[in-house]
């Protein structure tokens, strides 16, 4: 079903449209101020679009981040949206493999996510435990912190995850 999707970047003229994905995407959870502000941000954010015929169906973003005192450059994935009609065809799957290449190119060595372990498994992900989340999480999220070491590259040091303002809010954290 991925086969008639197209993924490229987003240009700023675009943010109306990902700005209505969202809600759609994520009824329970009120996303589009992260969203909004790391559309905004632009410095170093890497904003994927996923159209098919009818339009924009999907939407990820990459942003920057890092350790301290570490050279590595990490990323930070999330979050991703997929029209809830589209969901589980392989279509936020799609636009995390062409971020993950991205990043790659870009010399990103190590990209983390908070999310569901059994989803992010596919891409590589596990279980992160000397890089820690900015915020603490609750105990039975602990595996939901998550991260993969990217083709020839090594891990960043251990140490907190130093990541951009629009992150730093503790209810993205947890509950």
């Amino acid at each position: 079903m991925t086969a008639d999707l197209t993924i490229r970047e987003t240009t700023a003229s675009e943010k109306i449209r990902i700005a209505s994905l969202y809600p759609k995407a994520f009824p329970d959870e009120d996303l589009l101020p992260l969203v909004l502000a790391l559309l905004d941000e632009r410095q170093g954010v890497l904003s994927l679009a996923g159209y098919r015929a009818e339009g924009l169906v999907a939407h990820g973003l990459f942003t920057p981040c890092g350790v301290e005192r570490c050279d590595g450059t990490g990323a930070l994935l999330g979050p991703v949206g997929v029209l809830p009609s589209l969901q589980r065809l392989g279509l936020g799957g799609a636009l995390i493999r062409a971020g993950l290449e991205q990043m790659t190119r870009r010399g990103v060595h190590q990209v983390f996510v908070l999310g569901d372990p059994g989803y992010y498994r596919r891409f590589g992900f596990e279980p992160e435990r000397g890089v820690i989340a900015p915020y603490p999480l609750p105990e039975a999220w602990a595996d939901a912190w998550q991260s993969v070491t990217l083709a020839g590259r090594s891990p960043l040091a251990e140490g907190h995850l130093s990541v951009p303002a629009p992150w730093m809010e503790p209810a993205l954290w947890g509950p």
